[in-house]
């Protein structure tokens, strides 16, 4: 590791601290039989909402995979659809009508029937109250019915084949309870009825809550586990200390020197697995916002970025330096080596600070100046408490000040930060990338004119405001290509339109956090059994389900 590098890991004790304490005896809970604790979320203290709608407010975990359920789950390491509500579908009327098969013997948690009603009833709520609409489904879709109580008609207002992703990932609710709920987007939720294994909140205070299973849950003997327990941790490292010392089962957190201080400890019981095949980490610059307009300034700002030590600071080289097509390992037979080789992902600060004198934003006195001879002073956002994602941005911060910028970090509580981004209310932001079984909704999250909100308006992900005329083009073209070549030819065009435009500043793909304890639990997804994505936090697209239907008690 460069010099560098080992100044801003002495700003970063946690290892340290770990390492000290993992020697020492400390008095600790005794767990329960069958209590699975889990460390997914950071917070000081817990804010009671399970609605699983709401964009605005981020729900307790795991309301969004594990209180309600969608019609598929998609496991993103085996690449398939999981029938889940729903058992079948079939494309009719030259792919403009998806007919669904909804599973039959499934119950509410308070033990009323589900039927296709209900599917159809959320999918109509979703279009009576834009709001709740997170992935944009009314924007392709037409009319939404039960044909029947196991039969479901989607009808779509043109050939959109992706859509197929975002409809049966869609989230089911009761009928029977949400159509009297006057203001949908605020309901708290606070005592959920769902078909899901979790849904009795047994307890919940400020600093712990819990959720036990569902008593009339639709898979005979499922779940295994009596009951999930969540305890505020108000950062990453006090969720990692309390890891290292048994008193967390499952965790989605970023461990330093994992090895060293985490499975060290307990070989036989401490294991991980990182695969490098979650989001994209990126640094977001705000388009709608002079001088991040300008793809020469987005370009600079990325050559200014050593990403080789943001993998070692940030992420002690778990992941590796992001190309210029921003893709993971997810989507590697996608990837096109002609858009990944383009140079703005290079770190080069000469290039950087000509690019930003080419554009007008010229060096006075040691300072970058704006047009109007102001200079730049800007802050970048991050979570506090997630310490690889405030270290990558101390990285960043320091490059940008090689270009005259007057650049600091600024973090947020997970909700604060969340609401800031959403709503496009930043300069520069760490954010993650949007996924999907093909690269359409990567870059349809990143590059579609159609997902650009007005500053101020809650948006699900294109938070920096970016739409691209050329990508629309490609977009469209995909949406109604059912041939994999012609699909992959049209993904690398997607790529290429990525680089030559730089939307968005990719700086690592993020590996996939996934620690477990298997001394009391087992059935974890691993490298050797990869049934599901490792981590927690994989709630997206409900992949948790997958997981929290697998393990048990040992």
């Amino acid at each position: 590791m460069r010099r560098s590098a080992h100044h801003f890991v002495r700003l970063a004790p946690l290892v340290l601290v770990i390492v000290v304490l993992a020697g020492c005896v400390r008095d600790k809970p005794a767990p329960r039989r069958g209590v699975l604790t889990v460390s997914v979320e950071q917070s000081s203290s817990w804010q009671r909402n399970f609605n699983p709608l709401t964009s605005a407010t981020a729900p307790r975990f795991p309301t969004w995979a594990g209180i309600y359920e969608p019609l598929y789950v998609f496991s993103s390491v085996r690449g398939a659809f999981v029938p889940w509500l729903a058992t079948a579908h079939e494309w009719r009327d030259g792919n403009t009508l998806l007919r669904l098969s909804i599973r039959t013997g499934v119950q509410w948690s308070d033990g009323a029937a589900f039927t296709a009603k209900d599917v159809a009833f959320t999918f109509n709520l979703l279009k009576k109250f834009p709001g709740l609409d997170r992935r944009g489904l009314w924007g392709f879709l037409a009319e939404v019915t039960a044909v029947d109580d196991v039969t479901v008609d989607v009808r779509f207002s043109r050939v959109f084949l992706p859509g197929l992703e975002d409809v049966v990932a869609q989230l089911i609710v009761p009928a029977h309870v949400w159509k009297d709920i006057a203001d949908p987007l605020a309901f708290a939720n606070e005592n959920p009825v769902a078909t899901g294994p979790f849904t009795d909140v047994r307890v919940f205070r400020n600093q712990i809550y819990e959720i036990g299973r569902n008593p009339h849950y639709w898979q005979p003997g499922l779940p295994k586990i009596d009951a999930l327990r969540f305890p505020a941790f108000p950062s990453n490292d006090r969720a990692n200390l309390a890891l290292v010392f048994d008193e967390v089962d499952w965790a989605g957190n970023f461990v330093p020197a994992i090895d060293r201080v985490f499975v060290g400890k307990d070989p036989e019981n401490h294991r991980y697995w990182f695969p490098l095949t979650g989001t994209t980490i990126f640094l977001y610059a705000n388009t709608r916002r002079a001088p991040f307009d300008d793809v020469r300034v987005r370009k600079a700002l990325s050559m200014a970025i050593d990403r080789d030590l943001v993998n070692a600071v940030a992420l002690y080289r778990y992941s590796r330096p992001a190309d210029a097509t921003g893709l993971s390992d997810a989507y590697a037979t996608w990837r096109d080596p002609e858009a990944a080789g383009a140079e703005w992902t290079h770190h080069d600060v000469a290039k950087a600070s000509a690019l930003l004198d080419q554009a007008g934003f010229k060096v006075v006195d040691g300072v970058r100046r704006l047009p109007d001879g102001k200079p730049w002073t800007y802050e970048i956002m991050a979570v506090s408490g997630w310490s690889d994602w405030v270290r990558a941005a101390q990285v960043i911060a320091r490059g940008l000040r090689e270009l005259g910028i007057d650049a600091s970090v600024k973090t947020y509580d997970f909700a604060a930060w969340s609401q800031r981004v959403q709503e496009g209310r930043f300069d520069l932001s760490l954010g993650w990338s949007f996924e999907g079984p093909t690269p359409y909704t990567f870059y349809r999250w990143l590059m579609a004119s159609d997902t650009v909100k007005p500053e101020g308006t809650v948006s699900m992900s294109n938070w920096h405001r970016y739409g691209s005329p050329e990508a629309d083009r490609l977009l469209k073209a995909f949406e109604t290509e059912a041939d994999p070549a012609k699909q992959h030819a049209l993904s690398a065009a997607l790529q290429r339109t990525f680089a030559a435009e730089a939307p968005a500043i990719p700086l690592y793909p993020n590996p996939s956090w996934g620690e477990f304890n298997t001394g009391r639990f087992a059935g974890f997804p691993s490298a050797d059994k990869p049934y599901a994505d490792p981590s927690p936090n994989k709630f997206d697209r409900a992949e948790t389900l997958l997981v929290l239907t697998t393990v048990e008690p040992r």
